[in-house]
């Protein structure tokens, strides 16, 4: 039997029309700056998704493009810049970077209280204690799909591709949170197959088209693919097509965890500005 789609894009949906109707109701400026470094093709995109769905929450956006010959010294003086407008509340610096850029150290730059990304080592480490923040909003994504469509995650087994500091790690530590056994693999993990096989849930987020193939999924698991690449036959996900015949509920892709990684940003800038307002404690704060 044929798996269950799991639809991110009407959950999206739902979740970008209750972080509108929140931003109504607080009556206070909240602004996302997202700042594109380059002319990635992929990276505008999705910048511009996020833009439209800003206007659409009533979040007014803040776009800041610089070449890719910028300087870490000029994209750090630009992060600062923004951390001290008081009209943004959020900021998101898209990524890759060119190569002479330190992601790690323009991470570091932004104020931890307005990392929508989640990816500051302050948010992580509250996280990673069980007391989360602003959460990497694929891996909030992935968790808010998965509570969607009752996935029973206490005491399964849960496997995750790929060991990303945005996706793959975060998301392992989530699952582990809601009392999931969790096994995070990797490109160096032998016999890959046999140890995906073993999940309850699977999550996909290496990177590589079709990765993860039918065969190596359990009849009936729960499987999230996070990836997707353009190729002469379309996008494809990090999880086989033929993965359909084999999983019991399945993301698509496009149309799965894409969608929820944008309404969870939302939800970020939101949660942002209310810590910001004094409407939350953020923890030393």
């Amino acid at each position: 039997m044929p798996a269950t789609m799991m639809d991110g894009t009407a959950l999206a949906a739902r979740v970008r029309g209750q972080v509108a109707d929140e931003v109504a109701a607080l009556g206070i400026p909240i602004g996302l700056a997202t700042v594109l470094v380059g002319d990635d093709p992929a990276s505008a995109i999705y910048v511009r998704r996020k833009q439209e769905a800003c206007v659409e929450a009533g979040i007014e956006p803040f776009h800041r493009e610089l070449p890719g010959s910028t300087s870490q010294e000029q994209l750090l003086a630009l992060v600062a810049e923004l951390n001290a407008d008081e009209r943004v509340t959020g900021i998101l610096v898209q990524v890759p970077l060119p190569d002479q850029i330190d992601e790690a150290e323009v991470i570091r730059a932004i104020n931890p209280i307005k990392d929508v990304d989640g990816f500051h080592p302050t948010n992580a480490g509250h996280m990673l204690q069980g007391n989360p923040t602003l959460l990497p909003a694929t891996p909030a994504g992935i968790m808010e799909l998965l509570a969607k469509y009752n996935v029973q995650l206490k005491g399964s087994r849960a496997v995750v591709v790929g060991r990303s500091n945005n996706v793959g790690k975060p998301t392992a530590l989530l699952l582990l949170a809601q009392h999931a056994t969790v096994v995070l693999c990797h490109s160096r993990t032998p016999d890959l197959g046999a140890v995906v096989r073993q999940a309850d849930v699977v999550v996909a987020a290496v990177g590589r088209p079709e990765a993860v193939t039918a065969a190596m999924i359990r009849p009936g698991a729960v499987v999230v693919d996070v990836g997707i690449t353009r190729t002469d036959d379309g996008l494809v996900g990090d999880v086989a097509r033929d993965a359909r015949e084999v999983a019991g509920l399945l993301t698509p892709v496009p149309g799965g965890v894409g969608p929820m990684t944008i309404a969870a940003l939302l939800r970020n800038t939101v949660r942002a500005a209310r810590y910001q307002h004094g409407m939350l404690a953020f923890p030393g704060g």
